[in-house]
């Protein structure tokens, strides 16, 4: 959803920072002079172009990280382009010509308008330094004190959209809070639910949480938002177990071929449950694809090496450790040194090598966690900081 909303405002905002700059600079320098003036402009405004072949060449590199999904840098690349090609073309129109300083667009006044809409405070800064500096430049290099106009302008301007970026933010966090809140209650129902059904998992889906989640930092590929939801995923990695009967789920003697089976579509059906659940629907391969091996023996697609999504194959070292580390109804608990060496054992086979490398700097963490959970107490779910 956030990123369908990113997509649409730099849409939108492509679409009238371009309407409003071609139109203001036809009204204010043909359309104005010639035709309500009655004059010929004052300004030899001679290297106009500079300005539209930049916004020019931004428009494919702007459609090309549109394409590849790197929405929020639009703005930047877009932003410094368009100040570069202003700033060069007012000072090499007015240098030493000693004309009154007439520059300037009504696209700036627009920029400042549309900070708020992006609730970045760098990408602020960026557009109100910049701007405030390109006037200040300009009036000591051209020595022309007019500049002082539109700085002052600019700096007002700029107190406005920080007042009202910062109402937004806080009306974001507000919502967010309010979001993460209903969807913990959600999974700790889900959780609860299938504990019920198969007690001799009871904690095991936040222990893999847990596990996964301190991995994945190790790591470093995910920010504090996506953390949050990679660990609600992990939480819900086994709810298609749901659709298990008991007779399966909870026999304590070995699984026949065809029960095993029955086992292995709780992925699908996992996925399936939550595919459309907003703040989860992006990781769903977490729960679609943590039984995949990394030599393509796993299920449900046989998916093999780098096929597998990356926080599949990290869920996957964190589910098969607690498995082994944790008591079944067919077993006992194995120790953790025992789970370690078979983690090491498995690299290359049934896990990705790289992350059996990250593991190994993790696994003290782990056996921590191990010690320090409440084995004999009710599930209770951790917050995770976003």
């Amino acid at each position: 959803m956030i990123s369908y909303e990113e997509k649409q405002t730099i849409k939108w905002f492509l679409i009238f920072f371009y309407i409003i700059f071609i139109a203001y600079d036809y009204f204010f320098y043909y359309l104005l002079p010639v035709h309500i003036l009655h004059r010929e402009n004052e300004v030899s405004y001679d290297y106009w172009y500079i300005n539209y072949i930049v916004l020019a060449i931004l428009i494919p590199i702007s459609y090309y990280l549109y394409r590849i999904g790197k929405y929020s840098l639009i703005k930047f690349v877009f932003f410094l382009g368009f100040l570069t090609a202003t700033f060069i073309t007012d000072l090499i129109t007015y240098y030493g010509r000693g004309e009154s300083y007439t520059s300037g667009n009504m696209v700036e006044v627009f920029l400042f308008l549309s900070l708020p809409l992006f609730l970045s405070l760098s990408y602020y800064w960026l557009v109100s330094i910049g701007i405030v500096f390109k006037y200040v430049f300009l009036g000591i290099i051209l020595d022309n004190s007019y500049v002082v106009m539109p700085g002052i302008l600019t700096i007002i301007l700029s107190i406005m959209s920080f007042f009202l970026l910062s109402r937004f933010k806080r009306y974001v966090k507000a919502i967010s809070l309010s979001y993460d809140k209903q969807l913990e209650g959600i999974v700790k129902g889900v959780i609860a639910t299938l504990e019920l059904k198969d007690p001799y998992t009871r904690g095991h889906s936040e222990r893999v949480a847990n596990y996964a989640l301190l991995l994945a930092k190790e790591i470093g590929k995910l920010t504090k938002k996506e953390q949050k939801s990679f660990y609600y995923a992990c939480l819900l990695h086994d709810i298609g177990k749901i659709h298990i009967p008991d007779t399966i789920l909870m026999k304590p003697g070995k699984l026949t071929k065809e029960e095993y089976e029955i086992i292995k579509t709780h992925p699908v059906v996992g996925e399936e449950a939550v595919k459309d659940v907003e703040g989860i629907k992006n990781y769903i391969s977490v729960i679609r694809s943590h039984h995949e091996r990394w030599d393509g023996k796993g299920y449900p697609d046989q998916l093999k090496g780098t096929e597998i999504p990356l926080l599949a194959r990290v869920i996957a070292i964190a589910d098969a450790f607690d498995a082994m580390t944790s008591s079944r109804s067919y077993r006992a608990a194995l120790p953790v040194d025992e789970a370690y060496n078979r983690i090491i054992e498995g690299k290359g086979s049934q896990f990705d090598p790289l992350l059996v490398e990250s593991f190994k700097k993790v696994y003290p963490a782990w056996v921590d966690y191990h010690y320090k959970y409440p084995w004999k107490e009710r599930i209770v779910l951790k917050e995770v900081e976003g």
